[in-house]
């Protein structure tokens, strides 16, 4: 069978999906490259960047648990739910974050002009997956 890339409302619930997915990751990966930015270490930039993507990982989660506790499910099903969401798309997301951060400024460095760039990378990775994933098995976070 063949899929369907033209259903408007599940690009639209996708990219709904993919931008809460995108502020959780954000929250953890810039605040922890920021950490790191601004306070001295001898850790090396990977060791770095996978503490963020790792840190990106858990804030989406805490993020998604919130969310979905605020839709009334219960403490397990929000936790089991978050859990569930696609690792595959939050991994894809991190890294093109941090491989975008690295290509721009040659470390894990946050700067004002690499930041939406960034984003919009992290953004528009998983995306199509997500639109994949929810078109295909009706399957989202949300």
């Amino acid at each position: 069978m063949k899929l369907a890339w033209n259903n408007k409302n599940n690009w639209i619930k996708s990219a709904h999906n993919t931008k809460w997915c995108l502020i959780g990751c954000a929250i953890g990966d810039f605040g922890t490259i920021a950490y790191f930015q601004f306070n001295e270490h001898t850790l090396s930039t990977m060791t770095v960047m996978m503490l963020a993507m790792f840190n990106g990982l858990l804030t989406s989660i805490m993020l998604e648990t919130i969310i979905l506790l605020r839709s009334n499910f219960t403490l397990p099903e929000a936790l089991k739910t978050a859990f569930g969401m696609s690792f595959i798309s939050m991994l894809a997301m991190e890294a093109a974050m941090n491989i975008t951060d690295y290509a721009l400024t040659g470390g894990a460095i946050l700067t004002w002009w690499v930041i939406p760039i960034s984003l919009l990378v992290g953004f528009l990775t998983p995306w199509p997956y997500n639109y994949w994933r929810l078109q295909k098995h009706g399957k989202s976070c949300h």
